[in-house]
């Protein structure tokens, strides 16, 4: 009998072991986009930028990546341990088919569409990259990555208000790094623009990019999404998005001049925050209040001094008038003195 119970026992334990899902035993065939859907799910990001907004204004944004405020995209040049720069970052995602990256068109427009994403092979060709075969993987050493010669970035940078939270927002929504070669002739450095990748799609993997954001605290306590969220980075606008289709270059012939449409531009998206809660008015419409208000004092002044001179005038009048009088008097008093002395 307790034969019969053990073996009973493990016939139990063996169907059910034999039970489990056909699903649990298959091999994992995950495509390139399940695995982004995964890396998304496993690290949230910002929400995005809702479609019916009821305001935005599209910015460009030149980035130096050798100045302080950019250097922890640029820095470290070379991998050191786990920590590397934004572009080999890019650069290893792309090669890996984990992150889609498109053409540079001409007017320096992006487009995201799915007949301008650049393949890996191409890309490498066209930059004569030195890489190697590995199967169907691309392998590239970290020596032969150019990113040493990538110092500068190209950023759109999306201004919002959101009317269902009452707020304004900005979000980065493109990124382009520019290598920039120097001529072997002594001339002018020559900037080529990469590929536009989308920050949504790269958002996901950025966040498990460590980096280090001060020269003092040596601690790399935030990710290379937690940088471009807060807006560490400093830029310089190039471009805006207008009918015209223009760049500031176009039509700002000096460097004086082209440095004064950049701050006109960071002073009314500043004016345009302030206004919504009444601090300010409106950055298009704020020159001509202060162009009224610059009339009426000056209105203003000019009726003070007009009130002013009538007054003065009226008083000069009145003294005049005095003076007549007291003239007019003592002309008409002496006649009649001197006929009375003559009478006597």
């Amino acid at each position: 009998m307790k034969r019969f119970i053990i073996v009973f026992l493990g016939f139990c334990l063996w169907a059910q072991a034999n039970a489990q899902p056909k699903k649990r035993r298959v091999v994992s065939t995950e495509t390139t986009e399940q695995a982004y859907d995964r890396a998304s799910l496993q690290f949230p990001t910002a929400s995005s930028m809702p479609e019916d907004v009821v305001w935005r204004r599209d910015v460009y944004r030149q980035l130096d990546l050798t100045q302080d405020r950019n250097a922890p995209l640029y820095y470290p040049v070379e991998p050191h341990g786990n920590q590397v720069n934004l572009f080999t970052f890019l650069f290893r995602m792309m090669l890996d088919n984990k992150v889609k990256v498109y053409e540079y068109s001409l007017d320096g427009n992006e487009s995201f569409a799915e007949k301008d994403v650049i393949k890996p092979r191409d890309f490498l060709e066209k930059y004569s990259i030195y890489y190697e075969e590995n199967g169907n993987r691309l392998m590239v050493s970290n020596s032969d990555i150019p990113s040493a010669s990538v110092t500068r970035m190209y950023l759109k940078e999306s201004i919002y208000f959101d009317q269902r939270t009452s707020s304004f927002h900005k979000q980065v929504t493109a990124l382009c790094p520019v290598l920039v070669r120097e001529d072997d002739f002594g001339g002018a450095s020559t900037p080529y623009p990469l590929f536009w990748v989308k920050y949504s799609d790269a958002a996901p993997f950025l966040s498990k990019l460590p980096m280090m954001g001060s020269n003092y605290n040596n601690v790399t306590n935030m990710t290379a999404d937690d940088y471009f969220t807060l807006n560490r980075y400093d830029g310089k606008i190039y471009k805006t998005n207008n009918l015209q289709g223009r760049v500031l270059a176009n039509y700002c012939k000096t460097d004086s001049a082209l440095t004064k449409e950049q701050n006109r531009i960071e002073q009314e998206l500043k004016d345009l925050e302030l206004s919504v809660w009444g601090q300010r008015n409106v950055a298009s419409d704020s020159l001509n209040v202060a162009e009224d208000e610059g009339k009426a004092e000056k209105k203003s002044e000019k009726k003070s001094e007009k009130t002013t001179v009538r007054r003065s005038s009226k008083k000069e009048k009145s003294e005049k008038v005095k003076t007549v009088s007291t003239k007019s008097t003592n002309t008409q008093a002496a006649p009649r003195v001197s006929v009375r002395r003559q009478r006597r």
